[in-house]
């Protein structure tokens, strides 16, 4: 792959701070660790947009116990197969469930599908961790 040499102007200290940063997220050096964030920074345009086709997690933390939240969160996950192609469901303890649904199809879905989730009464917490497909990443 061509690689590209540019230039960046920064302040000591934020320099400082930079480095202090990826020194402990394990970066090499600047140049993998500057790549990262720019890729970060398209994977959170991808997702803007709301048309483009893109993947991620919809992580949530539930009781079991709780009347009939298994039943609706299951039933929901049927009715948004077309967005939720799989699912891993961990038992955490004799009351609490984790489960992790993969996802993949247009962002503006996808927010919608996690945010039903996570809003579900008995989620105790949810997260949508967003990502791309990884064809316009290089």
């Amino acid at each position: 792959m061509e690689m590209v040499r540019f230039g960046v102007s920064m302040s000591p200290k934020l320099l400082e701070r930079f480095d202090e940063s990826i020194a402990k997220k394990g970066y090499a050096n600047r140049s993998e660790a500057i790549r990262d964030l720019i890729r970060e920074s398209l994977v959170e345009m991808e997702w803007e947009t709301g048309d483009e086709e893109v993947v991620g997690t919809i992580t949530i933390i539930y009781s079991h116990t709780t009347r009939e939240l298994a039943d609706k969160l299951t039933d929901f996950q049927h009715q948004a197969h077309q967005v939720i192609i799989s699912t891993l469901h961990v038992h955490l303890d004799e009351h609490n469930c984790l489960e992790v649904m993969v996802v993949r199809g247009k962002s503006n879905l996808i927010r919608e599908i996690s945010e039903r989730l996570i809003s579900t009464k008995g989620v105790k917490h949810g997260k949508l961790t967003m990502t791309s497909v990884g064809d316009k990443l290089a």
